[in-house]
């Protein structure tokens, strides 16, 4: 009895030690989470202050931005998985390491031409995807200054997972928070013009986010430049060398990562193009609702991380019994802070819109009822989205990113988006009908994804 019981208080231990362990990589990779997403949020929330048509074309032109982002910056984050195997094998593979991180700087510039150039076209895009003409030629002011923002983002998003990989994020939080001081003043002077600087609206928006950008990847050749324990990697050296074969690598782990990111992405900016065609109402209130439930997102996402760190770090070692506890660690902690999130929705949605809106203000009563309405849809896949994008974390810190691609296109193309449209244009029930295609396409992929844990796991690792 007492070899039960002292096997029974190890186990415990074990468990409780993995607890402190993800949350003590997580809490910094989760404020930098919620730091990124604020440099954005705070733009809407000045652009909110200049009206509701300047609301809509911001989210518009946000949105499309927010897609090439995405899908580039899943590319590149297949750093974060190769680089936790590759430091769980041998702790002190600086020749292995420096070849990873430089091929994922190559790959944020070799992505960033392309969407360049179709980011430049982004009033005639939309103009085809159906939406307002007027809009559309207003969110172009946004678009041509912030898509500059997306090369040195990247390049912050690969030194940023040399870091994690590391388990040393709090740097990246440091910069970040910089970062969020800055694009907030400068958000100030150049959207409404004061100290004497230009109002340019919408494009000053876009001029403070790119230079945010700018200033995070800086921030951190600062850092891995400087202290001395990042230093003996020389992370920037030879960075003109062409390695092929792990550019190569690297993108046959990160373009199924890049897909199914944007996968999910497109599934919300379907929303946006289908919230536009309804109406500007419609869109107003879906912009606020969507960017409380994509604030809250950034938690999951950083146990998501969390897993894929100590998963890989794990794998690397060949330890099974450590590869499951990581991940339902981070599972656990994912999924039960969605919860919380849910009930903030359902009981305190007016404070939350209040961040983005005068609610007090007649003439924005309409789409202030419509955002409560859309927030409460949202509590309703909070724990979904949150399963769908720690399982999907899980996966990578293992290498499996093709299979869960296609769970992505099953759960989100095949049902979500469509449903959503049917219940939207065909029943008639507008906004809610979308919202309620969101939650069915969440689920979906959130049960497929878990289910993929439990048998892949048990498989990969015998």
């Amino acid at each position: 009895m007492k070899q039960i019981a002292t096997r029974k208080e190890h186990h415990i231990h074990t468990w409780i030690t993995e607890a402190r362990a993800s949350l003590a990589l997580g809490w910094p990779l989760i404020l930098t989470n919620l730091a990124q997403i604020a440099l954005l949020t705070t733009d809407i929330i000045f652009i909110g202050r200049l009206g509701p048509d300047m609301l809509a074309a911001g989210s518009l032109a946000a949105s499309l931005y927010h897609t090439f982002m995405i899908f580039s910056m899943g590319l590149v984050s297949a750093t974060i998985p190769m680089l936790a195997t590759t430091l769980g094998r041998r702790r002190n593979a600086v020749r292995e390491v420096r070849r990873t991180v430089r091929q994922g700087l190559w790959t944020a510039a070799i992505i960033c031409i392309p969407a360049w150039l179709i980011l430049w076209q982004a009033e005639a895009i939309l103009i085809f995807m159906g939406q307002n003409p007027v809009i559309a030629a207003q969110s172009v002011e946004f678009m041509h200054t912030l898509q500059w923002a997306l090369l040195p983002y990247l390049g912050y998003i690969v030194l940023r997972s040399f870091l994690a990989a590391m388990e040393k994020p709090a740097w990246t939080l440091l910069v970040a928070g910089s970062a969020i001081a800055f694009n907030a003043l400068a958000g100030w002077l150049l959207i409404f013009g004061h100290w004497g600087f230009p109002a340019l609206g919408l494009a000053g928006a876009g001029i403070a986010s790119t230079c945010s950008s700018i200033m995070m990847f800086l921030g951190l050749v600062l850092v891995l430049s400087r202290h001395k324990r990042f230093r003996r990697y020389h992370l920037l050296g030879h960075l003109w060398r062409p390695d092929t074969a792990r550019l190569k690598e690297l993108w046959r782990i990160g373009l199924p990562i890049a897909i199914t990111f944007t996968l999910e992405t497109l599934v919300f900016y379907a929303a946006v193009i289908m919230m536009g065609i309804i109406g500007t109402t419609q869109l107003a209130a879906h912009a606020i609702a969507m960017q409380i439930a994509s604030i809250s997102f950034m938690v999951p996402l950083g146990f998501g991380q969390v897993a894929t760190i100590r998963v890989g770090l794990a794998a690397g070692r060949k330890q099974a019994a450590h590869v499951r506890r990581a991940g339902w660690t981070a599972y656990a902690l994912g999924v039960s802070f969605m919860g919380m999130a849910a009930l903030l929705m359902w009981l305190a949605p007016m404070t939350l819109i209040g961040f983005f809106l005068d609610t007090s203000l007649p003439a924005n009563a309409e789409v202030v009822s419509l955002a409560v309405q859309f927030l409460a849809l949202a509590a309703l896949f909070q724990l979904a989205d949150g399963a769908q994008v720690v399982s999907a974390g899980m996966l990578r810190g293992l290498l499996d990113t093709r299979v869960p691609m296609l769970l992505a296109a099953l759960g989100y193309w095949v049902l979500g988006v469509p449903f959503g449209a049917f219940l939207a244009f065909v029943v008639g029930w507008g906004g809610v009908g979308v919202w309620m295609g969101l939650a069915t396409g969440l689920t979906v992929v959130a049960v497929l994804l878990t289910s993929r844990w439990l048998r892949y796991s048990r498989m990969a690792l015998a």
